[in-house]
């Protein structure tokens, strides 16, 4: 048996999937934060995690954002093959995508768009964060499962790369590499 998704459906989930995590974090994670604060004994550190409880819990109440950078659309499709769209304009990464424009650009909650257009050529921004990063992967069934991350910028943003020899240590490598990355106090 076939399920039916349409595309007016499943843009409306990608939308409502990207507001809800511009300002909800999950609850083990505030758990576990509580958990963390209650333990620590330090009070510059037990003093960072009451402000990160603070502004979770400011913005779930306010429905606001809980970071300015509300990050670069990830979205994770694991597509059954029994799965029947219908009444879909385009493809389904336009569908998506219509769904991320929507989102962030919701009048309630606008969210910060700061994707670009292909890279190559203007560097423009696409003023809605589109286009997504879309992962697909065709499995059995019926079913369409899809995970919506938004992952901040600054986490995409420093990489570095190299070509090791199957006998290097990619232990070494790191040991070597993150110093020089970064700009360390250094002690007196």
């Amino acid at each position: 048996m076939s399920t039916l998704i349409k595309e007016e459906d499943l843009i409306e989930s990608i939308a409502a999937a990207l507001q809800y995590i511009s300002y909800y974090h999950p609850a083990d994670f505030i758990s576990h934060l509580a958990s963390a604060y209650h333990r620590e004994q330090s009070p510059a550190a037990k003093d960072a995690l009451a402000q990160i409880l603070t502004n979770s819990k400011m913005s779930a109440i306010g429905h606001r954002p809980m970071c300015q950078d509300t990050g670069i659309v990830n979205v994770f499709l694991k597509v059954g093959m029994d799965i029947k769209f219908e009444n879909f304009k385009g493809g389904l990464e336009d569908a998506i995508n219509e769904g991320v424009r929507r989102g962030y650009n919701y009048a309630d909650n606008m969210l910060r768009a700061s994707i670009v257009s292909d890279p190559e050529f203007a560097r423009k921004n696409t003023q809605d964060n589109s286009p997504a990063v879309i992962f697909t992967q065709l499995v059995p069934g019926n079913k369409l499962d899809i995970t919506v991350a938004a992952k901040g910028g600054g986490s995409e943003n420093k990489s570095k790369m190299v070509m090791l020899n199957p006998s290097d240590s990619v232990l070494d490598w790191v040991l070597k590499t993150v110093p020089k990355q970064f700009s360390w106090p250094k002690k007196v």
